[in-house]
């Protein structure tokens, strides 16, 4: 049998590694993937959000607030929706401008409210039929829907209102993930506005509780990202 080590980098190493900026902490690295990234890239460069737009952000889980603080760096008017009030406060810290509690009020009738007519960017962070609705029916005339929450079981299949989607000339946008080749942009973009990517990191648990940590996934998200440490 062959002991020896085989010490040849893997194909495409050089393509898909990233090296992370001097003085990025690993745990905080650890937050930005891949929630900041599909944030980042749905925010970016899918809606291309820019400086004075509105923003709504439906569904506050590590996505949702990762999309909220690069929405707000870009410069637009970031609103929050969810039904946890802590959530919404983290939110509120990471820049949006105003908080919506889903469940004590029309999500849809408060954004239109806030917004003065609609939102020009609205996002489903969390991926169910219900968010996706109404992240559309949030928006104003030809506004820009993106879909960053997975679709999944039951909700793979939503029914879309298209009509208002024809009649108001809307987009939808789909985001799944981003290239490596995006990674040194997105990491200039923190560093350039001095993002607080710490925020987003909430429990840390030893890695002995992975098993119950991933099982624990398919239900109500935790505040921020919780991390695994050895």
């Amino acid at each position: 049998m062959n002991t020896s080590r085989d010490l040849t980098p893997p194909p495409w190493a050089d393509v898909n590694l990233v090296s992370l900026p001097d003085g990025m902490e690993f745990s905080h690295a650890a937050s930005l993937g891949c929630r900041f990234v599909t944030a980042f890239r749905g925010m970016a460069d899918q809606a291309r959000v820019t400086a004075g737009e509105t923003v709504v952000i439906y569904g506050c889980g590590g996505v949702g607030l990762s999309a909220v603080m690069v929405a707000a760096a870009l410069g637009a008017r970031v609103i929050a929706v969810d039904i946890g009030e802590d959530k919404l406060a983290l939110a509120a810290e990471l820049g949006a401008e105003h908080g919506v509690n889903a469940a004590e009020e029309d999500p849809v009738e408060a954004v239109r409210t806030l917004s003065k007519g609609g939102a020009h960017v609205s996002v489903d962070a969390l991926g169910s039929a219900g968010t996706f609705r109404q992240g559309i029916r949030s928006l104003r005339r030809r506004g820009r829907h993106v879909q960053l929450g997975l679709l999944l079981e039951e909700d793979a299949e939503p029914r879309a209102p298209m009509h208002e989607v024809i009649r108001h000339e809307l987009t939808v946008l789909g985001s799944h993930g981003m290239q490596a080749w995006r990674y040194p942009a997105m990491l200039d973009f923190i560093r350039a506005r001095d993002l607080p990517i710490h925020r987003l990191v909430g429990e840390r648990r030893p890695l002995a509780d992975g098993g119950r940590v991933l099982a624990s996934m398919g239900g109500f998200a935790p505040l921020g990202v919780t991390l695994l440490e050895p």
